[in-house]
């Protein structure tokens, strides 16, 4: 067992060997604070949408877009070889006894099988966690400081992991005690059940994460008085959404990425903003960010989302029941399982609905990408910020390849790629022309 365990890891560095042609790289990645708007982006009479595109795509050097390629085409090999990763796990749990070990350890804290199994998936995720330790290093940590989009140091990423691994150690045994006690009862049947607990999981989880979860991982403090505290709040009571809470936090210590979101149900919604958006960009990039955010929220893409993977896990669930039983009458008896109610084959059934989800991927990522294509309409209505929001595209695809082609999006992109984005802003200002954002004088200062 040792044995194996010492060849995933050198295996896992000699990838790293592989990758490491992508190396740190003296190209400014960052497009310079504050919104600029091209002269071709202008209202006016002659005003041509493929040109404002292409002169907002312009805006990205070509060392920029030959730098955002390359991460993210190499994304997908990512995609790849961590599926593979993960299936090598498995088969060592399985095929090297740990998992048959486990069973049998956590069966002497109690012969419940509801303890049992809690104690077994406790060990689960310890272990799971620390043999796929070398691929979230390079995945998660060398290859983001390689391109410049991660800014913490291995001590902090690493305490960052562990504050994860004690989510997960908490949480997903408790779903897995329910999960299992389905298989045990509802026999063949037990997958229509494990779907409903899914869904439950998933929407508690939504609910619950920014209050409880989110927090661990960075500072949230009420969002700084100005100009732009002011707009968020306009634009949260324009579209509806029961909440002053607005927050801003500190995703600077992790990465160099802006984000937003609006999250939380009933008395916990919340909108928060990185302070990485708050710093680097502009009031009409901000407005169309957290415009687009609560399109999600007021278009209830949460609970549609939900609904949505639950019905796709629900076909994953089926899936796994049905190669499973299958591996269990093959293999079962010589890897000591004792069917599909015994704990120790879980490694089995998350490779196969692994396996499952890397065929399904497509499907996923058009399901997600549909809703936010839904947003970004919802947003630039709501944030009337055409400029805003192509610039704000523009800075997301200095690590998203800008224009991919139609089988690239389909495959790969669960968002709409910064073409169709910029494309749609410039479409939406056509029709817009008196724009005031469009129509100011250059140049634009940044938010305060």
């Amino acid at each position: 067992m040792k044995a194996a365990i010492v060849s995933m890891v050198l295996g896992m560095f000699l990838l790293l060997g592989a990758f490491s042609a992508h190396a740190d790289s003296p190209i400014a990645r960052d497009l310079p604070p504050g919104l600029q708007i091209p002269e071709a982006a202008r209202p006016g009479p002659h005003f041509d949408v493929d040109r404002a595109t292409e002169a907002y795509l312009d805006l990205l050097s070509p060392d920029q877009r030959k730098l955002s390629d390359a991460y993210f085409e190499g994304g997908y090999w990512l995609q790849l070889w961590g599926f593979a990763y993960g299936l090598g796990v498995a088969a060592l749990l399985l095929w090297g006894g740990i998992s048959r070990r486990l069973r049998d350890l956590a069966r002497r804290l109690s012969p419940r099988p509801w303890l049992y199994t809690w104690a077994y998936a406790v060990l689960f995720v310890l272990v799971f966690f620390v043999l796929n330790l070398p691929w979230s290093i390079y995945a998660d940590f060398v290859r983001e400081h390689q391109y410049g989009l991660a800014t913490q140091d291995f001590g902090g990423w690493f305490g960052d992991a562990a504050k994860g691994l004690m989510v997960s150690a908490i949480v997903l045994p408790l779903v897995l005690v329910a999960i299992y006690a389905a298989v045990r009862r509802a026999g063949a049947r037990w997958w229509i059940w494990a779907s409903g607990i899914a869904f439950v999981f998933v929407l508690f989880a939504m609910m619950l994460a920014p209050v409880f979860v989110e927090p661990l991982f960075n500072d949230y403090k009420p969002l700084r008085e100005g100009a732009v505290r002011e707009a968020v709040l306009s634009m949260a009571r324009a579209n509806q959404i029961p909440t002053d809470h607005v927050v801003e936090f500190d995703a600077s210590r992790q990465t160099t990425r802006i984000s937003a979101n609006v999250a939380g149900f009933a008395g916990t919604t919340r909108v928060a903003l990185n302070d990485n958006l708050l710093n680097k960009t502009s009031l009409p990039e901000i407005k169309a960010v957290l415009g687009h955010e609560m399109g999600h929220y007021v278009l209830n893409h949460g609970l549609r989302g939900t609904i949505y993977l639950s019905l796709v896990i629900a076909f994953g669930f089926w899936f796994t029941y049905r190669l499973s039983d299958w591996a269990l009458a093959r293999w079962g008896q010589r890897l000591g399982l004792e069917g599909r109610g015994d704990p120790a084959a879980l490694p089995l059934a998350v490779a196969i609905i692994s396996i499952f989800f890397f065929l399904a991927t497509p499907l996923v990522n058009s399901i997600v990408r549909q809703m936010e294509a839904e947003a970004d309409a919802f947003g630039l209505n709501a944030a009337g910020e055409p400029n805003g929001f192509a610039m704000a595209a523009m800075r997301l695809s200095t690590y998203r390849k800008i224009h991919p082609s139609a089988l690239e999006e389909i495959v790969f992109y669960d968002h709409p790629s910064g073409y169709d984005r910029v494309h749609g802003s410039m479409l939406w200002l056509k029709e817009n022309q008196n724009n005031p954002t469009a129509n100011a004088p250059l140049p634009t200062a940044a938010a305060p």
